[in-house]
């Protein structure tokens, strides 16, 4: 169940981010919707990551939920905010997500 809930947490930071991304581009009203749904989603994943460590090991808790919001990140870059999507770029998203399930098998055994 703390795997669910350090995936969720993980997804609660590409939510951050994106938020940000968005803030960045807003202004006014709008401006501070999207400063709001920062705060939310870092709070919410701040949450979820304590909850997770409570079982899972510090590190690879860490590990995994910033591998995640890496690479959910970069993602939603690429979809929604025009940011290369090189060769290399993608072969080093790909390394970091085989690194992140490797985390998972290893700490499993």
């Amino acid at each position: 169940m703390n795997w669910f809930i350090l995936i969720i947490a993980g997804l609660c930071e590409v939510g951050f981010t994106t938020c940000l991304g968005k803030a960045k581009e807003a202004s006014g009203s709008l401006y501070w919707s999207w400063i709001g749904g920062f705060l939310f989603f870092l709070t919410l994943s701040m949450i979820l990551l304590y909850k997770a460590t409570q079982t899972l090991p510090l590190g690879t808790a860490y590990a995994v939920w910033t591998g995640i919001g890496a690479v959910g990140t970069v993602i939603i870059g690429i979809m929604f905010f025009k940011e290369p999507a090189s060769f290399w770029r993608l072969f080093f998203i790909a390394t970091l997500i085989s690194s992140i399930v490797g985390l998972k098998f290893v700490s499993s055994h």
